[in-house]
């Protein structure tokens, strides 16, 4: 079937009415993150028989897919056909023809999330203190708590000195038990600027008593300073009383009510389940530890504060239904993220009364698939005596890079299935290619795209990395055979632990100029309590 095109004046119609829209950008991050449309949400093209079903619910909503020319934009409408969505075009012209007709470009990641919260602060003049105020206080030995709100693993790799790990969403609930005096001062931190100012604002919004401040400009601002931070910490909450989860309940509850949070009840999730004209994505925004504990069906595993900051990395479709569930926090976890979200002007809800009988699953979120192609497969040991025996056999992993240098089978290759034609210039002609990923799902859909390359026998290793990890077989570390650029991961300016200081300064630069970009482009209809 052939597929229709969408021009600059159809989406920005969409977003402007808040209907619903998966605006796919489908380059791989990094492109994506040198300029793309606010509501661009990445869902990279050899991603999409992995992703797709996950991300966009509904097979019938309105898709445009995006590149900047390069044909990833037809690629990825047609294999979107195939999957069975039905509403399916390509953004004519790509990038440039949406700067051509006036549309703004940002860079970076989590645009619309970061730019909300230049937002908030600028409405809202959101406290803070510098690195040297605040490394003042730590070493004067004052009544202060640091809480680092970003992920577990972000915190552990580097740290504020003394700071406890209190992921976002957690704030509200466990701050009054690492902080009992209300004369005890608050740092809230994070890498830069966007989840500090949101956390921060979170305890003002739920009238936490101890003054609150925003570590300024986060560990960015702290290295700039010439400070030292901590590396491989493990502080973290704890658990909290039952007086404590009940009196932050009523705070965060008070907050999502000012926000205009709506309520549902089970009733009403098992209606949009099957809802075919609506959108709705289901979070359950507790640790993923108690989600795989017990969890209700149907609710995807998404911590309250990644995703206010990630929204649409996991709910590309602006303008749908989004409902939160926080089943053993007393909502906490669900109404402060949900008090954000509606001021990003998502239709959210939370969801009441649902009864520790009611989570009936166990185990972490499976990412809905389709059928997976018939391919030939191999065993984790056999490929391991093949490659020991066998000079003509080689292993191509279409891994993230990341993933790839963390460890992959010793002399693998990495690739991109974006570049693989390019790719396979580089890899040694061999009688026999093995195809290797995470998720094992992956090197799957690649298999037939490679077969149509070359006259080699192509095999993929059943279970992938995880499986070859799980035979107790050695891997190798590091970036040691690139096939491919890696493309596939824009290097955050605050990443890892060297980082040179005029790209951490121009990234806080580029924050700061968020708020009059947000202006410019004005399909947001963002708005502060």
């Amino acid at each position: 079937m052939s597929i229709s095109t969408k021009n600059h004046s159809f989406v920005r119609n969409k977003l402007l009415n808040k209907e619903e829209i998966a605006f796919l950008d489908v380059r791989e991050e990094d492109p994506h993150a040198r300029e793309h449309p606010l509501f661009a949400a990445n869902l990279p093209l050899p991603r999409i028989e992995i992703d797709a079903y996950g991300k966009l619910p509904k097979r019938n909503i309105p898709i445009v897919t995006l590149d900047d020319g390069e044909g990833y934009a037809e690629l990825a409408a047609q294999r979107l056909v195939a999957l069975g969505f039905t509403n399916v075009s390509i953004f004519e012209g790509g990038v440039k023809a949406w700067k051509a007709a006036g549309g703004e470009v940002f860079k970076d990641v989590n645009v619309p999330s970061k730019s909300f919260g230049e937002l908030v602060e600028s409405k809202r003049h959101t406290p803070s203190l510098s690195a040297q105020e605040v490394k003042q206080l730590i070493d004067n030995k004052e009544d202060v708590v640091v809480v680092d709100v970003r992920r577990f693993d972000e915190y552990n790799t580097m740290s504020i000195p003394t700071g406890i790990s209190v992921p976002g969403a957690e704030l509200v609930l466990r701050l009054p038990e690492l902080a009992p005096n209300p004369k005890t001062k608050v740092i809230v931190n994070c890498a830069g600027r966007t989840r500090s100012i949101i956390g921060t604002q979170s305890l003002i919004n739920a009238g936490i008593p101890n003054e609150v401040n925003a570590l300024r400009n986060g560990t960015i601002g702290w290295t700039l300073a010439g400070q030292e931070l901590d590396r491989g910490q493990t502080r973290k909450f704890k658990e909290v009383s039952e007086n404590t989860t009940s009196e932050a309940a009523l705070r965060a509850r008070s907050v999502a009510d000012r926000a205009g949070v709506k309520r549902a009840s089970l009733v009403d999730v098992e209606k949009w389940k099957s809802q075919s004209e609506r959108t709705t994505y289901f979070f359950d925004t507790r640790t993923p530890e108690e989600y795989e504990a017990k969890h209700l069906p149907g609710f995807r595993s998404v911590p309250g504060g990644q995703l206010v900051q990630e929204t649409e990395m996991v709910a590309p479709v602006r303008g749908a239904r989004m409902v939160l569930v926080d089943p053993s926090g007393g909502g906490v976890r669900a109404n402060m993220p949900a008090s954000w979200l509606a001021q990003m002007a998502w239709d959210v809800f939370v969801l009441d009364d649902v009864k520790s009988s009611d989570l009936s699953e166990k185990g972490a979120w499976q990412a809905p698939l389709p059928n997976l192609p018939q391919v030939e497969t191999v065993d984790a040991n056999t490929l391991s005596s093949w490659l020991k025996s066998d000079s003509n056999t080689l292993v191509i992993d279409f891994s993230t890079h990341a993933n790839y240098v963390k460890g992959h089978i010793p002399g693998s290759w990495y690739a991109l299935r974006s570049q693989l034609a390019d790719a396979l210039q580089k890899i040694p002609k061999v009688d026999r290619y093995v195809l290797t990923s995470t998720p094992a799902e992956l090197g799957k859909f690649v298999a037939q795209e490679l077969q149509a390359l070359t006259k080699a026998e192509v095999l993929v290793l059943e279970g992938g990395n995880a499986a070859w990890a799980k035979a107790g077989l050695e891997l190798e570390k590091g970036p040691t055979h690139l096939a491919s650029p890696p493309l596939d991961r824009y290097k955050r300016p605050y990443e890892g632990t060297s980082v040179d200081p005029a790209a951490m300064q121009a990234y806080l630069d580029w924050e700061f100029g968020l708020v009059e970009q947000l202006g410019k482009d004005g399909t947001h209809h963002f708005w502060v309590l």
